[in-house]
């Protein structure tokens, strides 16, 4: 079996807990993550997640920026480097990844 295949038959519980272990740093039964073990089940979630299309807002990592989103304050924007030091909203542009 390879790797896909293991993630494409996850079972949902499976899936909930290393996403909860990532979560808090440690394993259902109280012991703490190593850094590599953090590292690949973390790997193990957001695979999971795109192959089942699970909604942007609720995946590990996703940040609400709300009301700020486009704005000077969202770290998705940058300012340009015009030397200006007055903020201007023409000084920013949207940097996605």
């Amino acid at each position: 079996m390879t790797y896909e295949e293991l993630i494409e038959r996850l079972d949902p519980n499976v899936y909930q807990s290393l996403r909860q272990s990532v979560q808090l740093g440690k394993w259902p039964d109280g012991r703490k993550l190593t850094p590599q073990q953090r590292e690949i089940s973390l790997e193990a979630v957001i695979y999971y997640e795109n192959l089942h299309n699970i909604p942007e807002e609720e995946r590990v990592g996703y940040l609400d920026r709300g009301s700020k989103a486009g704005t000077a304050c969202d770290p998705t924007v940058r300012r340009s480097q015009s030397g200006d030091s007055d903020a201007d909203s023409d000084q920013f542009f949207e940097v996605r990844s």
